[in-house]
């Protein structure tokens, strides 16, 4: 895709870092990828992206266990470190003239003061222009798209018209469901401890027909308790857990019903409606891409009204039977 550019920049003076997998996305579905020099760690979506250099790197080992990563994460937030942290050099290096990052959550990426305080510790070498994203549900997704678009001049209405026509779609055949054909659905963001799918999940499973019973629109995910899940004991629960990809996913599920045999006594588990899915590349980035989360979660939950288009290696029924 080519950017509809409102006023064309110099290519040889736009260089653009990206430090959050979904701004990198939203880049690209405007057409931006060619101007992007340098990357998160984590930004792997669109595959030209892995030719970029890296400008940041964890400060714990993603290879633990889902419980061991809680742990981890929580210590690095109790001795005040970020989770992340930005290799300067390397900035020094790229020269941006535009920083993408975000303040939403300091477990998801890099967080705006860590940016901050990286270009001043450059001592004036560097003055990029920081764009902060903060998205907290499918309408600032929507108004992220139109920053960054008003940022590079770009026209930002055929990428929002392409996405909110996707969504009516999904919305058109969804609406007339009566209550009772509305799935009580539990979006499971985090394995051990359990964590209920708050921000933009509610939203995204209410348009793709079913209703959400953890979390809620617009707040960070929740610790949830066992006695809490069971006493709701949803038809359908599907599984994203923020950064893992769908293998990752299954691994680390049927290590934790080894540990928690509660996982047998709910419905969607008895009745074969539990789900994986690759939360890295879908549910867990706010970014163009939460349009294909709600395609899936239509596939997965009314297979009678949509029929199947994402692959085996994006979602999967999981038999703990």
């Amino acid at each position: 895709m080519r950017p509809i550019f409102i006023d064309m920049p110099s290519t040889e003076s736009l260089r653009i870092v990206s430090l959050l997998p979904s701004a990198t996305e939203i880049l690209d579905c405007l057409g931006l990828t060619p101007f992007v020099v340098g990357r998160s760690h984590e930004c792997d979506y669109p595959a030209e992206i892995a030719s970029r250099p890296i400008c940041t790197a964890a400060r714990l080992n993603s290879e633990r266990s889902s419980g061991e990563i809680d742990r981890d994460v929580l210590a690095l937030l109790q001795a005040a470190l970020g989770i992340y942290e930005v290799n300067i050099d390397v900035l020094r290096e790229l020269k941006p003239t535009h920083i993408v990052t975000q303040a939403q959550c300091d477990v998801c990426a890099v967080t705006l003061g860590d940016v901050e305080q990286a270009i001043a510790s450059l001592g004036g070498e560097l003055n990029p222009q920081l764009i902060s994203l903060q998205p907290n549900t499918l309408a600032d997704v929507y108004a992220d798209i139109t920053r960054v678009a008003t940022q590079f001049n770009v026209d930002p209405q055929p990428t929002l018209t392409g996405l909110k026509n996707r969504v009516e779609a999904c919305q058109q055949r969804t609406q007339d469901l009566t209550p009772e054909q509305r799935p009580k659905v539990a979006a499971i963001e985090w394995i051990d401890p359990l964590m209920g799918g708050g921000n933009w999940l509610p939203e995204l499973i209410e348009i793709a027909g079913g209703e959400n019973i953890l979390g809620k629109q617009g707040e960070h995910s929740p610790y949830i308790t066992w006695d809490s899940l069971l006493a709701k004991d949803p038809d359908v629960v599907v599984i994203m857990p923020c950064g893992f990809d769908l293998e990752r996913t299954r691994q680390e599920m049927l290590t934790d019903v080894k540990a928690h045999p509660q996982w047998q006594e709910l419905r969607a588990v008895k009745e074969n409606t539990l789900f994986i899915c690759d939360g890295n590349a879908y549910f867990n980035r706010p970014g163009p891409r939460l349009i294909d989360s709600i395609e899936i979660l239509t596939e997965m939950i009314h297979p009678q009204l949509f029929d199947r288009q994402y692959t085996q290696q994006d979602w999967q029924q999981l038999s703990l039977v």
